[in-house]
């Protein structure tokens, strides 16, 4: 994990590769919004229905992330899915079948929202492409309760530091470290997500994917918080540079970290 920039303004077109919005499809949609308006302090809106019901979550009137339904028929996992931004999403789904992706969905167009497309790297992992037009993506950011960076979960990264730096035109800054596989890319000269190698620990349940954090007030409190609300701790609470870090999932067994900014 790295120190991640804020967020665009809400009227600000993203830098292609930024990180522009995280959403979640779950079976349970009123239990889930239960769940994270207690705590993260979220409310929710309607959103486009193109890939069914869909509303968007608010914090102070602005938007964080996206809750879906996933149909009861399709055997999909439950995960938070990140999406970056692109200046032709139709272009960049190409790029993403031409590099050995897939595209799953779309591209379509999300109402006047923008337009969308969900592919999965060489490794399996998910992720969505977004052009905005009148959502431009989550418009708030640096408080509790807004996601502050993405992190892919993989086998070993240099294969899909490729795949990335090729479709959004990321640079890739290697650290050098023994016994670490770890890559910063970054848009623009700025850190937006970050890949971790994980050898024979990643889990063999999941495969590679997408790990979303969200900034919290006190982590110590927030693992309290998701237990009481029907969610579990996964890895307890600890120190990195970047503040106090935990990953937990929720009632659905949606995972995600969270994150205390260093005091």
């Amino acid at each position: 994990m790295t120190e991640a920039r804020e967020p665009a303004g809400p009227h600000e077109r993203r830098a292609p590769g930024t990180p522009c919005w995280v959403s979640l499809m779950v079976r349970e949609p009123a239990a889930t919004e239960r769940f994270y308006g207690a705590l993260f302090g979220w409310e929710f809106r309607p959103g486009p229905q193109q890939l069914g019901p869909y509303v968007r979550a608010l914090l102070d009137g602005r938007q964080v992330a996206g809750v879906g339904h996933l149909p009861p028929d399709r055997r999909l996992p439950v995960a938070w899915t990140p999406y970056f931004a692109s200046r032709d999403v139709d272009a960049t789904a190409d790029q993403v079948r031409l590099c050995g992706g897939t595209v799953a969905v779309g591209p379509l167009d999300a109402a006047e929202a923008g337009r969308l497309a969900i592919a999965a790297d060489p490794s399996g992992a998910v992720f969505g492409i977004w052009l905005g037009a009148a959502h431009l993506g989550t418009s708030i950011g640096g408080v509790p309760g807004t996601p502050v960076w993405n992190e892919l979960l993989t086998y070993e990264t240099s294969v899909v530091a490729k795949f990335y730096e090729t479709v959004f035109g990321y640079e890739e800054e290697p650290e050098v470290s023994a016994g670490r596989d770890h890559v910063t890319l970054r848009a623009g000269g700025c850190p937006v997500a970050g890949l971790s190698g994980l050898g024979h620990a990643l889990p063999g349940d999941r495969g590679a994917h997408w790990l979303t954090y969200f900034q919290v007030a006190d982590t110590e409190e927030t693992l309290l918080q998701v237990t009481e609300l029907g969610g579990r701790v996964l890895t307890a609470p600890h120190d990195t540079p970047h503040g106090r870090v935990a990953t937990v999932a929720d009632p659905e067994g949606a995972v995600f970290s969270v994150v205390e900014a260093p005091r």
